[in-house]
């Protein structure tokens, strides 16, 4: 069982006192808020109906389900309690520990700083687990790498065993029934994607002057040498591709004299 800080004692005790029940009945509701992800909670207690079931803005069942006092006392208990999850640590950091199924994790924390202290750890074929269901959030580690999933609307409650699975692959189940962690959306990935090399314009594949009129300074026309309109004409094409920068200054100057040559 989870450890409370001294501020989640203090939040079971006025709660005790508040609801007229005792320390163990409020604390009883309290892991069963927080194994429900703060929305839910299934519980067994004597003083509170014997078993029950509650739903954040839904129902609330208790044993003796005649009694609306109890019912009323247990859904304002638990709206409190999985307030109290929400915005305080309530918990101290656990010790590693099953959540159903997998080896039991050693050592320090390995998640994130950021996303808090975990409801739950653990492992399974070669990858260790964290579950934030304050935050909806996943961390997997595989070989040394971390990545960070968003739970959605899954509230998990275990994680399954799988034999032969490949490495690093893990299987969880929740009110939604048995999922995979690769069917969430990955928040953060540890690993660094690598640079993206910034983007460069292709370069504009080379100019090529236009074909270069026949060697000839003769055309014929009609049996009739090049005509003087045509030789002017020409020139005025040649003198629009040099200012267009298609023909160089040299280029422009020899095709030009050639040209005048003919008239």
């Amino acid at each position: 069982m989870q450890q409370l800080t001294p501020a989640g004692n203090q939040a079971i005790q006025d709660l005790a006192q508040r609801y007229r029940i005792s320390e163990d009945a409020v604390r009883t509701m309290l892991f069963a808020v927080s194994a429900g992800g703060g929305s839910m909670a299934q519980f067994y207690h004597s003083e509170l109906g014997g078993g029950g079931q509650w739903m954040r803005g839904g129902m609330t069942m208790v044993g003796d389900m005649f009694n609306h006092g109890l019912q009323a006392t247990v859904s304002g208990l638990c709206s409190e309690l999985s307030s109290l999850l929400s915005n305080q640590q309530v918990f101290l950091p656990p010790p590693a520990q099953n959540m159903g199924g997998g080896f039991i994790v050693s050592g320090n924390a390995w998640w994130p700083g950021e996303l808090g202290n975990p409801s739950s750890t653990g492992g399974q074929n070669d990858s260790r687990y964290a579950y934030f269901p304050q935050t909806r959030r996943l961390a997997i580690s595989r070989n040394g790498q971390i990545s960070v999933y968003d739970t959605l609307d899954h509230q998990i409650g275990g994680v399954q065993q799988q034999q032969g699975g490949y490495a690093g692959s893990l299987s969880f189940s929740s009110q939604f029934g048995t999922f995979t962690v690769d069917s969430l959306p990955m928040v953060s990935p540890t690993p660094q994607q690598p640079a993206t090399a910034p983007f460069q314009a292709p370069e504009p594949p080379p100019q090529f002057a236009p074909p270069l009129p026949p060697a000839s300074p003769q055309q014929t026309f009609g049996g009739s040498i090049q005509s003087q309109d045509e030789i002017v004409s020409a020139i005025e094409r040649l003198a629009n591709l040099h200012q267009k920068g298609i023909l160089s200054d040299e280029e422009f100057k020899t095709k030009k004299s050639e040209l005048l040559a003919r008239l």
